[in-house]
């Protein structure tokens, strides 16, 4: 039977219900982004960056807030249309002289708030709109005008009150960033500031996260957000990252926006949700998640571009009998297997059956010591869990009690996972995680239980023998004095290192859809500062590089030493071996080339395998089973 697939432009109007279904059940895990830019005459005046700034080109033209505030933005599109592209993103300009807000209730009310980008899923035209507004100041000039009066906050949370509950209503995550440089928009009317503190209080009733990036002016003192933002904002302890006094001075700078963004939209998505059986009849609930996964280039759908436009295009499979080309169905499809010969068949109803390991549960069946559990049984990345009261109340109570009972007894937990419906049984370890804090108080580990999956006796094989070569002590300390200087100071962060394929890879798409022209060469930003580590550990390298001369005679591993006694029983210049002197193997050799003929060589003694064993230059290390093991390897071919 063969298989032809046949692929077709996929009409956006028509819906399947399945996959209407599926969207919107997946709806409530996207992310909603909105900024809001204040379009003031001091967000619109060039700045110069601070000193200091990796950003800062000579003789390059300082711009405005306003610019670097929609370059960020634009920044984000880029990055959030690869990473998720099902998020929502939109950009509202406020206090401009012009007026555009249509969300089906037209732009009356809205006085100079003008809708830039509707929030939406993010398109290649949307994004090539923005980069123009940004590049050619023709296009910029008529829209980024401040309007000749002051514009209403309150007015301005109403408005995006309004996109929100339009365009992300089953959104679970929701977020607004105001970017401004007015520490008080309503110094004198009381009414106003009263009037949006109550909208702003509706945005976080709704569910939206207001984050602000204030916008230091030392024209106007700096930016005090008592006189009315604390009132705006909500804070919490942990929110000091977002803090305006240590923020940033100046102009707002792209790269901090960028990193401050992005460091907050890190899907937390459930990967599973299932039963702990810790005993008969005691059972709780946990989301399983996995915070540990290498990230590869996936393709989501297939696209036809021999048209006017690109299109997304929809799979069709048909599947045809190999001698009549007859169209086969799915009910005449039969799946098999070979055994003895044959082709042993089974109906979809024993597939199943067979492939049934029961519901999804993750049962206790066991205990031991944390000491047992090694590093080298992570098969695959581990999975972490999480108490879930939705389904048993009380589950978080028993899953704490357990995680401090293993953690205080140094002992893991042995389970049997089945973590999904339909998924292969696993023995997995449950290894309780410990919660660390940083300096600043940011959770860097949550507490919690790491399901490390064990493999099986098939999927353990045993290491080839190697005998440890350590290094002198002299070549250990000129190699410590190179890695002090090499320090860094607040340690490696893996988040702030790209994968350089995977980059790659997304500029080749985004030139693509936004018509650019291909880039020359990747940016791989793993690559080492050769002179920065020149500067500073160059002469401490060459220092070690010197010692290693000294030692690298006695530092030969013992496969380099085997060779070396090989070709030393070679007589100079003729490549035959050297003949041996009567008696100077004292008869060992032909002892245990006998005793390994009768299978006996595990009864000759010690001092005669090693000397077997040196005699023929292989290593003679180890006990007794191990020089049994290799004089049996070598004789045996």
């Amino acid at each position: 039977m063969s298989e032809t697939r046949k692929w077709t432009p996929k009409d956006d109007d028509v819906n399947e219900d399945e996959e209407e279904e599926d969207s919107q059940q997946y709806m409530s895990q996207k992310d909603a982004i909105l900024f809001a830019i204040n379009v003031s005459t001091t967000m619109l005046a060039p700045q110069e960056l601070d000193d200091g700034d990796e950003g800062k080109k000579k003789g390059s033209t300082p711009a405005s807030a306003v610019l670097t505030a929609l370059q960020c933005a634009y920044g984000v599109l880029q990055s959030r249309i690869i990473s998720n592209p099902n998020d929502m993103m939109g950009i509202l300009l406020f206090g401009t002289e012009a007026t555009k807000f249509d969300t089906g209730g037209g732009g009356g009310g809205y006085d100079h708030c003008y809708l830039l980008l509707d929030l939406d899923i993010p398109d290649a035209e949307g994004i090539k709109g923005l980069k123009n507004i940004i590049e050619d100041p023709q296009e910029s000039e008529p829209l980024l005008k401040p309007a000749k009066e002051q514009v209403s906050m309150a007015n301005v949370l109403f408005a995006v009150n309004q996109i929100f509950t339009t365009k992300a209503a089953n959104f679970q995550s929701r977020r607004l960033f105001i970017v401004t440089d007015e520490d008080d928009p309503h110094s004198t009317d009381k009414a106003l500031k009263n009037s949006s503190i109550t909208r702003a209080r509706d945005l976080y009733d709704l569910g939206v996260r207001i984050d602000p990036f204030f916008i230091y002016n030392p024209a106007k003192g700096g930016f005090d957000s008592s006189k009315f933002y604390d009132d705006i904002v909500y804070r919490s302890h942990t929110d000091e990252e977002d803090d305006p006094q240590a923020a940033v001075s100046g102009r707002m700078r792209l790269k901090q926006m960028v990193s401050s963004i992005k460091s907050k939209s890190m899907p937390k998505r459930a990967l599973f949700t299932n039963k702990l059986e810790l005993g008969p009849g005691l059972v709780i609930g946990v989301k399983g998640y996995l915070l540990f996964k290498r990230q590869e280039k996936a393709r989501s759908h297939y696209v036809y571009t021999s048209g006017e436009k690109a299109q997304m295009v929809k799979g069709v499979t048909t599947r045809l009998a190999e001698e009549t080309a007859k169209v086969v169905d799915k009910a005449e499809i039969r799946k098999a297997y070979k055994f003895g010969g044959e082709q042993i068949s089974f109906t979809p109803e024993e597939m199943k059956a067979m492939r049934n390991f029961g519901e999804p549960i993750i049962r206790v069946i066991g205990f031991k010591p944390a000491s047992t559990l090694r590093f080298d049984m992570n098969v695959k990345p581990a999975n972490f869990i999480y108490p879930d009261e939705t389904g048993y109340v009380g589950s978080t109570r028993v899953f704490a009690a357990l995680h401090a009972t293993l953690v205080r007894d140094e002992k893991v937990g042995i389970a049997w996972c089945i973590p999904r419906k339909n998924a292969a049984p696993q023995i997995v370890a449950i290894l309780p995680s410990v919660e660390e804090l940083g300096d600043d108080g940011v959770q860097l580990t949550p507490p919690g239980f790491f399901l490390i999956h064990l493999p099986f006796a098939d999927d353990v094989r045993q290491n080839p023998e190697n005998k440890l070569v350590r290094a002198p002590a002299p070549l250990i300390d000129r190699m410590r004095a190179v890695v002090k200087q090499l320090h860094m100071p607040r340690g490696y962060v893996p988040d702030k290192y790209s994968n350089p394929s995977l980059q790659w890879h997304y500029r080749i798409l985004q030139a693509i859809a936004l018509d650019e022209d291909m880039p020359a060469q990747p940016t791989d930003t793993t690559l080492p500062k050769y002179k920065l580590i020149d500067k500073h550990a160059g002469t401490y390298c060459r220092e070690w590089g010197v010692e290693l001369e000294k030692f690298a005679g006695n530092l030969a591993t013992p496969a380099a030493r085997t060779s070396a006694a090989k070709r030393s029983t070679l007589v100079k210049g003729e490549g035959v071996p050297r003949k041996k002197v009567k008696g100077e193997d004292r008869g060992e050799g032909d002892e245990v080339m006998a005793t390994w003929r009768s299978g006996g060589v595990g009864r000759l003694t010690v001092a005669k395998l090693r000397a077997w064993l040196e005699g023929k230059g292989l290593d003679t290390s180890g006990r007794k089973v191990d020089l049994v093991a290799r004089v049996e390897r070598t004789l045996g071919g």
